[in-house]
Parts: C-alpha cells; structure tokens; sequence
C-alpha cells in the first residue's frame, strides 16, 4: 500500500470521527436542538396559521344618505364590490367624518351638487386611500358609461401571473428557513469554536495527527447536514394541506443554494467565535449581527417599500440573496441562472470573512 493512499485513510477516517464527534454532540445538546430546530418551526406554524386566510386590503366606507352611483350596483357586480369594500349608510355626515378622522373607517362618500360625487378619505394610510379612490373612480366612470349608452371601446381583462392557489405560506417559508439556517451556522460554529477552546480540545486536535483540512471539513459537514435536515422540516410542514406551499419545479435548486449559505453563515460564526472569550460573549455578539441581519435580510419583512439606501445595504448582507433565490426557486419558477449568482456570492462572502478570521483565530483560550 503507497503512503499517499495510507494518508488518503487516515484523512477520512480523522472526517468521519470529527464528524461523528459533532453531530453526536449537537444531537445530545437540547438547547442547540430547540433553537436550532424547534423555534424556527413553530415561529413557521404561528405565522403560517396567522396568514393563512390573509387576502388583499379591505376597506371600509361611509355612504352618505342617497349616492346613486353605489345604490345602483346590483346582482353580480354588488357581490365583487362587497368582496372588497364594506359600505355602512350614514344620515349624519359630521359623524361619518369623525370615524374617517380617527381611522374606523376609510373612506366617506356622498353626491354633491351637478352630479358630483365627494370622496373623502384620511392620507394616513395610502394603500386603503388609493383603494377607496379607485373603487368610487371604477363606478363613476361605469356610470357615465352606461349613461352615454355607449359600449366601451377597451375592456381591462385583470389577471395574476401566480397561480390562484398562491398562499402568505409560499412567501413566509424561504425567510423563516433563510432565518433559521443563519442562526444554526452561526451559533454553531461559534459556540463549538469558543467551548473547543476552553476546554482546550483545539489545542490537543492540533497536537494530533489530524490535519486542519480534516477539521474544517467536518465541521462544514455537520453543519450542512443540519441545514439539510432544517429545509426537510420546514419543506414537509409547509406542504401540509393545513398550509398548502406550492413547490415549483426547480424547488431542489434550493439545496445548493442551501449548502452555500450555510458555509457563508458558519463564517460569521467563525468570527465572532474568534473574538469571544465566551459562549455569552459569542451569543450577545451573535443577536447583535442576526437580528438585524434577519429584518433588514427580508427574512420577517419585505424590503420592496423601504428606503432606496436601505435596499442597497441589504444587498450587502448574505440572508438577502439566501432568501431572494429560494422564494424564486421554491415558489416563482426560478431556474439555475436565478441562484447561481447568489451561490457564487455567498461563496466569495465566506471566503472573505473566513481569511479575516484566520488573522484573529486562536488554538488556545489566552
């Protein structure tokens, strides 16, 4: 037998006893297993049984007395108009105004004089504003059509690109796994870098016939297996009839990018574990990064409404591009091009992240 296929052995054998190591230690460690599993899955069933009947804006308009063009909506039409508008009448227009002011309703509408038809509204919210103006303008314009007796000469044939079945639970499931996975690598690799350390079972690993190459790679492996074991999870729930995710045909590209985002999580972890005397050093220095990465990362909130400079500093963060190409491969469609870019960045984020890590690791507990 050479000595390079000797040396090829003893390699794996040192992996897979690393790895057995680690993955025996993270199974054994309740906290590690609930904060890593548990939590990310019950935030996903209260959120998804939160949303899960969630649909577009309802408004709510005041009628005062006769208005004729909302008394005239009738039969099928009446049935679309109550679907998302509730019209309460009203004798007294001071007291109609009122609740407009303080928000109980959103709206108010009543005919004025040469056949005017008032709206008012509060502009403390524009979404449910722009919807009363746009409800009240669809049904002023129908009535001069049918007044003018005259067929329309264009017809708006509306239609969502998604399909009907398209659920919050389709949206909230890349960014509560995009969140979750960050916090298992992260917490992770810091808390085994700053424990390994204490209790000086790096330095012994070093002083032992195991190369570095053998340490990283098992510690990359758990840690991708956990993330694995993560997305199986949250995939099986959300694809219950309870919730009914909708997986679109390229969802399995989401396992790569999956394994990509892990490394680029452990490397943050690798250092704040480099710097952390302590695993409460390494926690608070930990929520300190993932919180905020978390929020302004999309994973609780989407950013398509915030701030121009906002949106460009998310584009800094690697829960971004983790939560962007999932929601695409998982519910929009998306293909290969739409999550290379983002696997290749994530990549070159961790390689980043992990040469600053190098300058500042340390073997012993100094």
């Amino acid at each position: 037998m050479s000595a390079a296929t000797t040396e090829t052995k003893e390699r794996v054998s040192a992996f897979a006893s690393l790895s057995r190591v680690m993955l025996v230690g993270f199974v054994r460690d309740r906290t590690a297993l609930f904060f890593t599993l548990a939590m990310p899955l019950m935030f996903l069933l209260l959120f998804g049984v939160l949303f899960k009947s969630a649909g577009a804006a309802h408004v709510k308009i005041a009628e005062v007395g006769q208005v004729q063009v909302l008394d005239a909506v009738q039969g099928a039409d009446r049935d679309d108009l109550d679907r998302s508008v509730t019209i309460t009448k009203y004798s007294d227009a001071d007291a109609a105004l009122a609740k407009v002011k303080k928000g109980d309703l959103d709206g108010l509408v009543e005919e004025g004089p040469n056949g005017q038809v008032l709206v008012r509204f509060s502009a403390s919210d524009r979404v449910k504003s722009g919807i009363v103006t746009s409800v009240v303008n669809s049904l002023v314009q129908g009535a001069n059509q049918a007044a003018t007796k005259q067929k329309p000469a264009f017809t708006l044939v509306p239609s969502q690109v998604e399909d009907n079945s398209l659920k919050p639970i389709q949206y909230l499931t890349p960014g509560l796994l995009g969140w979750a996975i960050a916090t298992g690598a992260v917490f992770g690799t810091s808390f085994t870098l700053v424990n390994w350390r204490k209790k000086r079972v790096l330095r012994r690993l070093r002083m032992a016939p195991v190369s570095i190459g053998s340490m990283v790679a098992a510690r990359v492996a758990v840690s991708v297996l956990v993330a694995f074991v993560q997305t199986a999870i949250f995939l099986l729930v959300a694809t219950m009839p309870l919730f009914g995710l909708q997986l679109t045909g390229n969802w399995w590209l989401v396992l790569p990018l999956v394994a990509c985002a892990t490394v680029a999580f452990m490397s943050i972890g690798l250092l704040t574990g480099s710097f952390a005397k302590s695993e409460e050093a390494a926690n608070g220095i930990n929520q300190i990064i993932i919180l905020p990465m978390s929020f302004l990362g999309g994973a609780f909130i989407p950013l398509d409404n915030a701030p121009g400079w906002l949106q460009s500093f998310s584009r800094l963060l690697p829960l971004r591009y983790m939560v962007t190409s999932a929601q695409s491969v998982l519910t929009k469609g998306g293909g290969v091009m739409d999550v290379l870019p983002a696997m290749g960045g994530l990549l070159a984020f961790a390689a980043v992240l992990t040469a600053i890590s190098w300058r500042f690791f340390s073997w012993d507990d100094v």
